[in-house]
């Protein structure tokens, strides 16, 4: 039974209702709507009915598109509900894009999905990938994006929202999710805005000394073309995208979570995406920002990149590949590879990609759009991320002084069979 419905369009009318608030769209301004509403219900029909009810709030703020308006079109929906008669309040927050161009899709496409959540709020929270999956349902593809799921409060004190993210990310709903230090869930597009961005690729399986060498030594690179006072608002991100995740035809939960504790816990901010294609990953992040964006890499990585199989799907092949990757202020940073064999040191300089492709890249090394990073230790070169995870499983403790300490738990970490994520 719905007891009250309310629309507070006019600025003036929403503040004298819910207080004033710097950003009207915002997850602050949900929070002050069912902060209202919910002591409302309780104080009204508490006394009469707490005893045998469950009570619940829906609030939302949108931005949605206005005459003659080309900005983003978005919004926070968000519940507050108890899980049994008398409890203290849970919170179910989303972030949309609203991807239609005209108003009228769009607040049809955002009623579909405010009913979503609360269906899957009473039917479906026992169940993650249920959960996600049905909050879409009767929308066709590319008319919203789900970017944040967040479950807080009551019901919710133990449970991991960096798996809610991975959810969203797996299910298409939206492309990338990412993760703060201290592991709280951030959207990406607004974390990343007009912020110069340094990202290593990678899958982290275990993290290794060598991964934050890398880092290192091409965050000194990068500085040095940013401007003033840049480098202290860079975005450092470590990203592993779904491919990475993937064990056998499903993601581990668990593994996951050990994968990004491990970043976290080095200072490390975690950026978990769709897109195996550099061009794809440079395209989403440059969305965000038009200062500059760096990608490290390591010359094995390099290699790939001149492979059809990048490309198999653009009209334009390859070079369509480098052109997108390349159409903004991105740079790819090279760290040097050590044959193991013979002990030759490949870099930027010694490299060879294919016979037809040598022009093109000598092009990239001209222009800048490739830049040298300078080697480190080079015996952390001695050993991959497989070797080291076949150290690990023979029982060869050498692995540790590959691995930073604060990382040794997740590279220890057992096999998991994959299964639902149950949502308490």
């Amino acid at each position: 039974m719905v007891a009250k419905t309310i629309s507070a369009y006019d600025m003036t009318m929403s503040d004298a209702i819910y207080g004033k608030c710097g950003r009207y769209v915002s997850r602050l301004r949900l929070r002050q709507m069912l902060d209202h509403e919910f002591s409302i219900l309780l104080d009204r029909l508490g006394p009469k009915r707490g005893d045998r009810s469950t009570f619940f709030s829906f609030s939302n703020t949108v931005r949605a598109r206005g005459y003659q308006d080309t900005g983003e079109c978005h919004g926070w929906l968000g519940l507050r509900f108890q899980l049994k008669p008398g409890d203290e309040p849970s919170d179910i927050f989303i972030h949309i894009r609203l991807l239609d161009s005209a108003n009228h899709d769009q607040m049809e496409a955002l009623g579909v999905a405010g009913v979503n959540l609360i269906h899957a709020a009473f039917r479906h929270r026992g169940h993650l990938s249920r959960f996600v999956g049905s909050l879409t349902e009767n929308l066709r593809p590319g008319r919203v994006e789900i970017d944040m799921l967040k479950f807080h409060g009551h019901g919710y004190g133990f449970f991991d929202n960096r798996l809610c993210s991975l959810a969203l990310v797996e299910a298409g709903l939206t492309e990338a999710a990412m993760f703060l230090p201290d592991g709280e869930v951030v959207q990406a597009a607004e974390a990343l805005y007009k912020k110069p961005i340094l990202l290593l690729r990678g899958s982290f399986d275990p993290v290794s000394k060598l991964h934050l060498q890398m880092m290192d030594q091409a965050r000194s690179v990068f500085s040095a073309t940013l401007e003033p006072g840049e480098e202290l608002s860079t975005i450092k991100l470590c990203e592993m995208t779904m491919a990475n995740l993937l064990r056998g035809s499903a993601v581990d939960p668990v593994d996951f979570i050990d994968r990004c504790d491990a970043l976290q816990a080095l200072g490390k901010t975690v950026l978990v995406s769709r897109h195996a294609e550099f061009h794809r990953i440079a395209a989403f992040l440059s969305r965000s920002t038009e200062r500059p964006v760096g990608i490290v890499l390591s010359i094995g990585l390099l290699n790939e990149l001149f492979k059809a199989k990048w490309s198999e799907n653009l009209a334009g092949g390859l070079l369509e590949s480098f052109g997108r990757l390349f159409k903004n202020q991105v740079t790819l940073y090279v760290y040097p590879w050590k044959n193991r064999h013979t002990g030759e040191m490949v870099d930027t300089a010694s490299f060879q990609p294919p016979e037809d492709c040598r022009s093109l890249y000598r092009h990239f090394l001209e222009t800048g759009r490739i830049r040298a990073v300078p080697a480190g230790d080079e015996s952390l070169m001695r050993y991959t991320g497989r070797d080291i995870q076949k150290m690990i499983e023979s029982g060869d403790t050498s692995w540790r002084r590959y691995v930073p300490e604060e990382a040794h738990r997740s590279a220890l970490h057992a096999g998991h069979d994959p299964a639902a994520i149950a949502i308490p």
